[in-house]
């Protein structure tokens, strides 16, 4: 089966065919850099982690750029947020963005989300900003005000809107867009913004000192480093208007190309089916949920359910997620153990691999249309329950059929999920048990070795009503859990 997208552009899923074979160019919208990143940005960023995963699973090349916002995001009131945090702080603008960077992909780091390979910065590409205004004005499209603002002209543009479906002649004025009086059309929108003398953030122009407006820093670092048209946009469903459809307007009256081929946007998270965000209050921030839940359940949380679908947080919800990772890990841990302890085999059983194919078949399936990870999951805990199964049924497996399961797992919930670490550490309460079940199969054993068979018949009954599992092998005893069925 090939990979579907639903592709936001045309409201359809589509065969995914990139501009170059084996190669994808993919750009995401990244955070503004003015706080600490909440659970909201997690929802998205993972949804879009788990894409870029996914493709390199199907061995594209991936280059994934996703921009840093530290200049140009205005509040409604028309500050910018990282001067208004700065002046708060009272602290330097580019220390704020500096500090809330870092602690932005230091949360992405804890929640196994791979890095970009290009994390470019608005300030950091002001010249590519400015060349594009220029283009535009050139072009027609843009227009100078009398005291060096520059703004685009929507109704320049046949087709403007055509990603979020607005018409310009719907839209009224002061709906999420700022109207002023200098302003042709009320939903033309800022490309660069003169600055007063005592605004920090600004530099010069060909229209004096001042600063880009938001949406086009996106157009420059995305032509910069993926070219004018490229393969897929990421970013949540909240940006599609009014950012959305100023990227794509910007882009494509400058460079008279197509700028992104597919979009995949990311539903929101919700508290009470509330949208979370810093304006409302609502929101918890990924620091805080590490300290409560761990990054795998984080995961599990969000991927339960269809990136393109809003999911509600709530502690409910949160413990369910962590049950469930720690189900699959439970089951690996055993899986390990147990690998560690076999005999080493010439090939897999192929027998035994044969009741895991359809699994396996059933997730990249799941996940070849359009990236469906609650399908995904479902298909992962089928898998997870024939693996219990065997564990349990008995048999005596080798080492190498150990690692091909093993393997399976370490693919479908680690290399693409990312909800399944290589290495799961063993807790405190585990080691706790390991050194118990030690001391237990050594009693166990002198009563073998005087004839107490009946003392170490009873032991062996007892761990099993616990659940914990011995079998008697010709190298020793081992023990395992008996995670039954599910």
């Amino acid at each position: 089966m090939a990979l579907r997208i639903f592709n936001y552009l045309t409201r359809e899923k589509e065969l995914f065919e990139p501009l170059r074979e084996g190669h994808v160019g993919m750009y995401a919208c990244g955070p503004t850099v003015y706080d600490h990143a909440h659970l909201g940005h997690a929802k998205t960023y993972v949804a879009l982690d788990v894409v870029v995963r996914y493709l390199r699973y199907l061995d594209y090349q991936v280059r994934y750029v996703q921009n840093i916002t530290d200049v140009g995001h205005l509040l409604d009131s028309g500050e910018d947020r990282i001067i208004r945090k700065a002046r708060l702080e009272r602290v330097e603008p580019m220390e704020v963005a500096e500090t809330y960077t870092r602690s932005y992909f230091k949360d992405m780091d804890a929640l196994h989300v791979t890095r970009p390979d290009i994390s470019p910065r608005a300030s950091g590409h002001i010249p590519e900003q400015i060349q594009i205004v220029e283009t535009l004005l050139e072009k027609g499209y843009a227009y100078e005000t009398d005291n060096g603002d520059v703004y685009f002209s929507v109704e320049a543009l046949d087709d403007y809107g055509k990603l979020s479906g607005r018409d310009i002649e719907d839209l009224e004025a002061g709906a999420r867009v700022q109207v002023r009086e200098e302003k042709r059309h009320p939903a033309d929108f800022a490309l660069w913004k003169h600055a007063e003398p005592k605004h920090i953030l600004r530099w010069p122009s060909p229209w004096g000192w001042g600063y880009p407006g938001w949406h086009v820093e996106c157009t420059a670092m995305a032509t910069r480093y993926l070219g004018e048209t490229f393969d897929i946009h990421g970013g949540g469903i909240d940006n599609i208007f009014p950012h959305n459809d100023c990227e794509i307007a910007q882009s494509e009256a400058a460079t008279g190309k197509p700028f992104a081929r597919y979009w995949v946007l990311t539903g929101s998270l919700t508290v009470d089916n509330v949208k979370m965000s810093k304006s409302l209050g609502n929101f918890i921030t990924i620091k805080e949920a590490l300290e409560l839940y761990s990054p795998e359940a984080i995961r599990f949380f969000m991927l339960s359910s269809h990136y393109r679908k809003p999911v509600d947080f709530s502690r409910e919800a949160m413990e369910a997620a962590e049950r469930g990772v720690e189900r699959l890990h439970n089951t690996v841990r055993t899986l390990r153990q147990w690998r560690e302890q076999a005999e080493p085999g010439e090939a897999a059983d192929l027998s035994e691999m044969a009741t895991l194919v359809p699994h396996s078949e059933q997730f990249l399936a799941a996940m070849d249309d359009d990236f469906n990870t609650p399908q995904a999951i479902a298909a992962l805990f089928d898998l997870n329950r024939k693996v219990n199964e065997l564990l349990n049924s008995g048999r005596t497996l080798s080492r190498t059929t150990l690692d091909a399961i093993d393997d399976i797992y370490s693919e479908l919930g680690g290399q693409i999920l990312g909800v399944i670490p290589d290495d799961l550490a063993r807790g405190a309460s585990e080691e706790l048990v390991e050194g118990l079940m030690d001391i237990i199969l050594d009693i166990r054993e002198r009563y073998r070795e005087s004839q107490a068979w009946e003392r170490a018949d009873a032991l062996r009954d007892q761990l099993a009503e616990v659940g914990i599992v011995v079998d008697d092998r010709p190298e020793g005893p081992v023990w395992r859990l008996d995670h039954g069925s599910p």
